[in-house]
């Protein structure tokens, strides 16, 4: 994205914003009855622009699929407000976040863990536009299938179960699922880390795609700072269960203040570095 593109995106009001947003989890020892506490999330301040793509990175464990669920309204913090397109929704009733969780939908990671391998690839597709009575009969694996070619793969294989497709083609119709219900909101959890070079750049370009198509607005959940670099218009860095920076991806790659966001950028560099010197046959 253009530099003056990514300021007028900054100009914009959220699309979506946590506000002094906490998370702890109190776990049991291993093996003890002893209990520790997890702080996750610890007064986090976000906000993401309307059709823009916002990376969250940092290390594992950090809290970035943390506040990802918690933007999903799939956990409620402990403390804290979640604000969508200008309203509260953090405290929702039920009936308020049945209305609210089409416009929002993630993508994971494990896309073999997330569908249904009992259900067909229409199926899997079809599945929210019924719970949500968007589509019936005929016309709902009609548009499964139509959904099916719009993230590239073939109406021909809408009976094929999950485990017989691809890694990558599973991962299409993941992300097939969560368009159906024409989302303003779509959170990608790590959902390119476990594919090869090739196949990730093939999803994301057709999730950038589906975003100039539908004018989606993603956040984009990685520890990779080099995909990140490429693709993301704003950048947000998580450390134990804070944001310690956040800013046009240009500006906090070219000029990072934080030492943490210093540390991970530099570990990028020694790992191109090495690869480099491997690539040439040294040590």
């Amino acid at each position: 994205m253009r530099i003056e593109e990514t300021a007028r995106h900054a100009l914009k009001p959220a699309l979506a914003k946590a506000a002094g947003l906490s998370k702890r989890y109190v776990q049991r020892a291993p093996f003890s009855y002893k209990s520790f506490v997890i702080d996750a999330l610890v007064d986090v301040e976000f906000d993401i622009a309307p059709a823009s793509l916002t990376a969250l990175v940092g290390e594992s464990g950090s809290g970035k699929s943390t506040l990802a669920r918690c933007l999903a309204m799939l956990e409620k913090a402990d403390r804290g407000e979640i604000w969508f397109e200008g309203k509260e929704v953090s405290r929702s009733s039920d009936r308020e976040l049945k209305a609210l969780r089409p416009k929002i939908q993630m993508v994971f990671q494990d896309s073999a863990g997330a569908l249904n391998p009992g259900f067909t690839a229409a199926q899997i597709i079809a599945e929210p536009l019924e719970v949500q009575r968007r589509e019936s009969g005929a016309r709902l694996h009609s548009r499964a299938c139509e959904l099916m070619e719009e993230v590239g793969l073939s109406p021909n294989w809408a009976d094929r179960r999950p485990l017989e497709f691809s890694g990558g083609q599973r991962q299409r119709l993941a992300i097939a699922r969560a368009i159906a219900l024409k989302p303003a909101f779509l959170i990608l959890d790590e959902s390119v880390s476990g594919l090869d070079l090739s196949t990730q750049a093939q999803i994301l370009n057709l999730l950038l795609d589906l975003q100039k198509a539908h004018s989606l607005t993603y956040l984009l959940i990685s520890h990779d700072l080099g995909l990140v670099g490429q693709i993301a218009d704003f950048v947000a860095v998580m450390q134990q269960g804070k944001i310690v920076e956040q800013g046009p991806r240009r500006e906090v790659f070219a000029n990072p203040r934080h030492h943490h966001t210093r540390e991970l950028l530099a570990s990028v560099r020694l790992l191109r570095s090495n690869f480099r010197t491997a690539q040439a046959g040294g040590r």
